[in-house]
C-alpha cells in the first residue's frame, strides 16, 4: 500500500506478534472444521443414521455460511473499522457455537453451524483488510506465508483436540472448545491491535458507493480471473476435508488412528506455507500457484488412474493415498495465499469491499464444487482424486490468463 505524506502510517505491531497473532485469528476457521472431523462418525450414527454421508455438510454448511457472511462484512469493516467488525464477528460465531452445542437434529445443527460460518466470516475478511492496511504486494503474499506456517498447526492439533474432547466429554463439547478458543484470541487482539483504518479512510455504506465499489472489483479482469482460480482451489480443499476421515475409516479401517495421521499430514503439508514464504519474493506470486496447479492436476489424474484400474498393491494403497492427501493440502500452502495477494494488489483503496467480494465469490462456489465431490464417496478415493484433477486442470488453464505482476 503506498501513503502519501499527508496520510499517518496505521500503528503496527512488532512482525512476530502480528503475525501469531493473526494466525490465531484465522485459526479459527481451521479450528471449526478439523476438529468436527473425528466427530462426524458419532454425528452420523445419532443425528443422521439412515444417511451417514449428510455427516459431511457440517463442514460445508460452515464454509457456506462463511461465504455468505463475506459479502457484508468487508464493507462494514470499510465502514466502521475493522476491529469492531472481528470482534462482532466472533460474538456471532459464540452463539452459533452455543446453538450447535443443545442442537438435537441435524437439520438444526447445519443451521447453527451456518451461523457459525456466518460469524467467522468477520474475523477472516477484516482480518485480510486489516492486514492489507499495514502491507501490499509480496510482502504481503510473505507475511501471509509467515501466518499460514504457524496457522497449519492447527490442521494438525484440531482432530486430536476433537478426539480428546471426545473421549472424555462427548462430540457436543467440541462446541464449547471453539467459544474458549474464540474468547483468548478475541482478547489478545483487543488488548494489544490498534484500529488500522482511521475515519478519514473509511467509506460510507451507502448503496451507491458500495455499488461502484463492487463494479470496480467485478470489472477488474485481473481480479475476476485469479478469484475463479481460488475457487477451484477451494473447491480442492473442501472436498478432501470433506470425505479424508470417510476414507480413513471406511477403505482403509484406520477410524481410531486417523486424528495422528491427519497431525502428520497437516505438518507435512504446513511446509508448504515455509516453501511458499522462500520463494515468492524470488519467482513470484502467479509463477508458483499456476505451477502447483499443473502439478497437482498431472499428479491427480497418475493417482487417481492407479486406484481406478486396480494397478494399486494392497500393501501400498494407503501410503499412496497419504501422499496424495499431502499433495493436495501442500498444494493449498502455495496457492491460495498468493491467489488472495494477486487479487487484492490493485484494490488497496477498497481492500475490504475486495476481500468480502473476493473471498464470498470463492467460498460460496468453492462448496457447489466441494457438495458433489463429497457426497460422491463410493468407498474409495477415486472420486475425490478425479474432482481434485478436475479442479486444478482448470484452474491451470485460468491462471494462464493472469499477467506477471512486478509486485
Amino acid at each position: 500500500m503506498t501513503l502519501s505524506a499527508a496520510e499517518p502510517r496505521p500503528s503496527r505491531l512488532p512482525v512476530a506478534e502480528f503475525v501469531a497473532m493473526l494466525a490465531m485469528i484465522f485459526a479459527l476457521t481451521a479450528f471449526s472444521i478439523d476438529a468436527m472431523l473425528p466427530a462426524m462418525p458419532s454425528i452420523a450414527a445419532e443425528l443422521s443414521p439412515d444417511a451417514p454421508n449428510r455427516a459431511q455438510l457440517i463442514i460445508t454448511f460452515f464454509v457456506l455460511g462463511m461465504g455468505i457472511g463475506t459479502f457484508v462484512t468487508g464493507p462494514l469493516s470499510d465502514s466502521i473499522g475493522r476491529r469492531t467488525v472481528i470482534l462482532g464477528g466472533a460474538g456471532l460465531y459464540c452463539i452459533g457455537a452455543a446453538l450447535a452445542w443443545t442442537a438435537p437434529t441435524l437439520e438444526l445443527m447445519l443451521a447453527a453451524r451456518l451461523l457459525q460460518g456466518l460469524g467467522v466470516a468477520g474475523p477472516r475478511i477484516a482480518g485480510i483488510a486489516l492486514v492489507r492496511d499495514l502491507y501490499s504486494g509480496r510482502e504481503m503474499a510473505r507475511l501471509v506465508s509467515f501466518v499460514m506456517t504457524i496457522f497449519s498447526l492447527v490442521p494438525a492439533v484440531a482432530p486430536l483436540a476433537g478426539s480428546w474432547i471426545i473421549s472424555h466429554s462427548g462430540w457436543r463439547a467440541i462446541f464449547i472448545a471453539f467459544i474458549l478458543f474464540a474468547v483468548i484470541s478475541m482478547t489478545w487482539f483487543t488488548i494489544r491491535q490498534p484500529e488500522t483504518l482511521p475515519p478519514e479512510r473509511r467509506r460510507s455504506l451507502r448503496l451507491a458507493p458500495l455499488l461502484e465499489a463492487a463494479r470496480e472489483v467485478l470489472t477488474n479482469r485481473l481480479v475476476v480471473t485469479v478469484t475463479a482460480a481460488q475457487t477451484l482451489a477451494f473447491g480442492c480443499l473442501f472436498a478432501t476435508l470433506s470425505s479424508t476421515q470417510q476414507v480413513f475409516d471406511q477403505t482403509f479401517g484406520r477410524a481410531e488412528s486417523f486424528p495422528k495421521w491427519f497431525a502428520l499430514i497437516a505438518l507435512l503439508a504446513g511446509t508448504g506455507s515455509i516453501v511458499n514464504g522462500r520463494l515468492v519474493p524470488h519467482l513470484g506470486m502467479r509463477r508458483l500457484a499456476s505451477g502447483m496447479f499443473a502439478f497437482q492436476a498431472v499428479n491427480s489424474a497418475l493417482v487417481m488412474a492407479l486406484f481406478a484400474l486396480g494397478l494399486v498393491p494392497q500393501s501400498i494403497a494407503f501410503w499412496l493415498y497419504l501422499y496424495w492427501t499431502v499433495s493436495v493440502f501442500f498444494m493449498i500452502g502455495l496457492t491460495i495465499g498468493n491467489l488472495n495477494a494477486l487479487a487484492m494488489e490493485p484494490m488497496g483503496h477498497i481492500a475490504g469491499m475486495a476481500a468480502s467480494l473476493v473471498a464470498a465469490m470463492a467460498t460460496v462456489m468453492s462448496v457447489v464444487v466441494a457438495i458433489p465431490i463429497g457426497l460422491a464417496f463410493n468407498g474409495t478415493p477415486v472420486p475425490m482424486m478425479a474432482g481434485v484433477f478436475i479442479c486444478t486442470a482448470l484452474a491451470r488453464i485460468l491462471m494462464a490468463f493472469v499477467p506477471d505482476r512486478p509486485a
